[in-house]
């Protein structure tokens, strides 16, 4: 079968949104094509306060998609990477996904296959992939980070083109690959994975986005008849899958009896909150060209979608977008949370701004995020506070996955070139509207790369985040913060110290003597990723905080005093002072 990228079905759909934006979208691609030498030679620029420090720390990863000339449609995707405490030592490690080979010639070579780098006391990195056993060969695509069965240790889950894996940590540096014996099958193409506890029983159940039905017979080719990447046009969805813990290392497959079956679509990007405010976590998937997804828990062991009603299923042209990566944040500091999402090149990425009970509304061009965004097709992205003046700012990997001018000025241009586009970043001026400041970003921004993970952690201890890249292709990249602060910062974890773990889905709030701030406990957002699940609070020029208060999953609130700016504190349930619940929306 031969499928052009002209035969999409939904590009008549899309076709005024071009038609509208093209002079700009060229504009845009004419201005990144013909940059001049001084923007794309990074070693000559000391103009980023992103400095990356990869081959200084050791790190030395290249993703192998396993290219072999047939257009294996997963090689354009994948694949994720993670930041993770791995040995409970009180640093971050590095956990990063490799493809495999589809090719059947080659299956004598090498396996390819995932790498777990451990950090040491001087900062460096030492691969330990060998000794842990998280050298996991499936063609991987995300990782979720959560333990499972509350033994102080995180364990692994791995998406893949393929069956998944699920390694438990035996806490001893080790791994053991429990897939089978807890009862985990996901045949399909999985791409993004959250832990939540969805029926708040104290153990963490998981999520997992599938994508499509890929024909390999099908030979798909651009706009000039050359063979390239399919798209999700023209194959079937799969179903997302929902795995509930059984608190005995095993899971039970409950995608169907919690309705999650009844709507197959092709997931891209997922995350887990309390979108209507009644303490029950509830999940959001980012679809490619089809309408994203909203469920609600009801709070019975079933979901209910109620994305189109509730704003968030699509554009505020009332279009399905190219859906990948997902943020969260408190965008505008009203104390509640939005939504940005990454999408297609001649789409705007999204950002859906909270409005409380009557949902959300597309924010997108009042903020300042939809123009510069057009030329680019954008994956992993996440809301943090990197100069501490108390507002979210943004930051943003692009690559296509299909053919595109080429925006490199390399004298040896590689195959992943074409798919290569430089990294965006923006600056909140505390309002939720932004400003792009990718110029002052260089290292990180004109690293031009096919890039899909984004991950975000204080990897040094220093009291801000920093960012990891993964690239299609290529060397995955770490680059540290050393922006000059202009406010004072915090750092939370918020644990159940009987669970021995994390709370994710836990809301944090710092009240200081200058406002306060909402955070999520959350590690899985971004794209494939799973992120360091501290808290991190830019407090601008508070110097007082008054409180930290906390909602736990469930509804329990908590309030925590005697904490100073500028610190690491460890906030557990039920050693703080208890207050009353907030009100409910129902």
């Amino acid at each position: 079968m031969l499928m052009s990228d002209c035969a999409d079905p939904k590009l008549d759909q899309r076709m005024f949104i071009f038609i509208y934006y093209w002079l700009i979208v060229i504009g845009c691609l004419l201005v990144c094509s013909c940059a001049g030498p001084e923007e794309k030679d990074l070693k000559n620029s000391n103009k980023s306060f992103l400095t990356e420090i990869t081959f200084e720390v050791n790190l030395h990863f290249v993703q192998d998609p396993a290219v072999d000339g047939k257009y294996y449609m997963p090689e354009s995707i994948g694949s994720g990477g993670a930041f993770l405490d791995y040995d409970n030592d009180g640093d971050l490690d590095i956990y990063l996904l490799n493809g495999a080979y589809h090719d059947t010639s080659k299956r004598d070579n090498p396996p390819l296959t995932n790498h777990l780098y451990r950090q040491e006391a001087d900062g460096k990195f030492t691969d330990v992939t060998g000794s842990s056993g998280l050298g996991d060969q499936g063609y991987g695509m995300g990782v979720a980070i959560g333990d499972i069965d509350n033994d102080g240790f995180v364990d692994v889950y791995i998406s893949n083109d393929g069956p998944d894996s699920l390694y438990r940590n035996n806490g001893d540096g080790t791994f053991e690959n429990i897939t089978v014996l807890a009862g985990i099958y996901n045949p399909d193409w999985g791409i993004s994975v959250t832990f939540l506890d969805y029926n708040l029983d104290n153990f963490l159940d998981i999520y997992v986005t599938n994508y499509v039905d890929y024909d390999t017979a099908v030979i798909c080719t651009d706009r000039v008849g050359s063979q390239d990447y399919c798209g999700p046009q023209g194959f079937p969805g799969y179903p997302d899958r929902l795995f509930r813990n059984n608190g005995d290392l095993t899971f039970t497959d409950v995608t169907v009896a919690t309705g999650i079956a009844d709507s197959p679509s092709a997931g891209l990007g997922v995350i887990s909150a309390d979108f209507n405010n009644d303490s029950y976590p509830d999940i959001y998937v980012s679809n490619d060209r089809k309408y994203n997804q909203l469920w609600l828990n009801q709070k019975d062991g079933t979901f209910a979608d109620h994305a189109l009603m509730l704003g968030t299923a699509i554009n505020g042209m009332g279009m399905a977008e190219a859906s990948m990566g997902i943020a969260l944040g408190d965008a505008d500091n009203d104390l509640d949370m939005d939504l940005f999402l990454g999408h297609f090149r001649g789409e705007t990425n999204t950002l859906y701004r909270n409005s409380g009970e009557i949902g959300f509304e597309d924010f997108t061009t009042q903020a300042g995020l939809g123009v510069v965004s057009l030329p680019y097709t954008s994956f992993g992205t996440g809301f943090f506070d990197y100069d501490h003046d108390g507002d979210l700012d943004l930051a943003v990997v692009n690559g296509r996955v299909i053919r595109g001018p080429l925006l490199t000025n390399e004298e040896s241009v590689t195959y992943w070139d074409y798919y290569a586009e430089p990294n965006l970043f923006f600056d909140n001026d505390g309002t939720g509207k932004f400003t792009d400041i990718s110029q002052d970003a260089l290292e990180f921004t004109g690293q031009i790369e096919n890039s899909r993970a984004l991950v975000f952690g204080d990897i040094h201890n220093d009291g801000d985040i920093d960012l990891l890249v993964t690239n299609e292709g290529g060397q995955a990249r770490l680059y540290r913060n050393d922006k000059q602060k202009t406010g004072n910062w915090l750092m939370v974890r918020a644990i159940d110290a009987g669970l021995k773990r994390d709370i994710y889905g836990a809301k944090v709030t710092v009240h200081s003597d200058k406002g306060s701030f909402v955070r999520l406990v959350n590690a899985g957002y971004s794209f494939c990723s799973s992120n360091d699940p501290r808290v991190h609070f830019g407090l601008g020029n508070s110097s007082v905080i008054e409180k930290v208060s906390i909602e736990w999953p469930g509804g329990a609130r908590e309030e925590y005093r005697g904490i100073e700016p500028n610190t690491f504190v460890v906030l557990s349930k039920g050693e703080g002072q208890q207050a009353r619940s907030g009100h409910n929306i129902q």
